[in-house]
């Protein structure tokens, strides 16, 4: 195993036994929010070495232990893994590799502003003669884009002159892909969005693996026709499309999900509604200026 995959298990491992195991005197120990703990300890580097001596030692005296528990919180959440090596691929991505600078991805908004903004493979919710457009690229198996899905809802809720593009970026493995085209085939069947943004939210609200299966089961329950689905999942336009935004997120510098562009700016991360809001605000005043 890689040193640093390792890494990652053992800070699981020892968040889920300092959890798992009630401490002495106090069998009713409160447990913390498992995905905050991770990510804390994966930023905190110092704590690195007294967090992985606790982590060793209980790991030899009880290998059987650690792996049922570790196991039993993997299986029941998946995404803390994943989202952890994709933070973890992005921090070891190279300053040269990580695609063009602030005016290239500028020019490249520009140059491609009729991909990005209206083409007939996206989806569009919102106002569609918005003001300010935002776009975003998402991944079925990105946490991040999950959790994101409120501040999209806060975003339609409270900005009527919101136009809101989305655009398919399946970057985190087969399954992703395989749910992507699911979606691409929603779309295609579904002329106004309606259904698409039903499918999309049942998707993002799914702590499961995405993959065919999933993504099935969702279009189903938003009413599609599952025989044509199945039919358009195969299609040359269900390539198109994912090709589609694959190739504009790496012309934008776009290498990780969930990414925004607001105007002829890009938003890498889920930043939070109110960052959101205020890109939005700043590009309206800008125009008004």
């Amino acid at each position: 195993m890689h040193p640093s995959i390792r890494t990652i298990v053992a800070a699981m491992a020892f968040t889920i036994l300092m959890v798992a195991i009630p401490s002495a005197g106090n069998a009713q120990a409160s447990r913390p929010d498992m995905d905050t703990v991770v990510k804390d300890y994966l930023l905190q580097k110092a704590q690195r070495a007294e967090i992985e001596a606790i982590v060793q030692d209980y790991l030899t005296k009880h290998p059987e232990d650690v792996q049922r528990i570790v196991k039993d919180y993997l299986v029941k959440n998946p995404d803390v893994l994943q989202e952890a090596l994709t933070e973890l691929i992005k921090r070891r991505t190279p300053a040269t590799a990580q695609g063009p600078s602030a005016a290239d991805k500028s020019a490249a908004i520009k140059s491609n502003a009729a991909l990005l903004f209206t083409s007939a493979r996206q989806v569009t919710i919102g106002n569609p003669q918005g003001d300010v457009t935002l776009v975003e690229f998402f991944d079925y198996n990105c946490g991040y884009c999950k959790r994101a899905l409120a501040d999209t809802l806060a975003l339609l809720k409270d900005d009527p002159n919101l136009k809101i593009v989305l655009k398919e970026f399946p970057i985190l493995g087969p399954g992703s892909v395989e749910a992507a085209r699911v979606a691409v085939a929603v779309r295609m069947q579904d002329s106004n969005g309606g259904k698409y943004f039903a499918f999309h939210q049942k998707m993002m609200g799914d702590r499961g693996q995405a993959n065919k299966d999933s993504a099935m089961a969702a279009a189903s329950g938003a009413g599609l026709d599952m025989a044509r689905l199945e039919r358009d999942m195969a299609s040359a336009e269900a390539d198109q499309t994912i090709s589609e935004s694959t190739t504009l997120a790496r012309a934008l510098g776009i290498n990780g999900t969930p990414g925004y562009v607001v105007g002829d700016e890009i938003v890498p991360g889920a930043v939070g509604v109110n960052s959101l809001k205020t890109q939005i605000s700043v590009l309206r005043k800008r125009r008004a200026g």
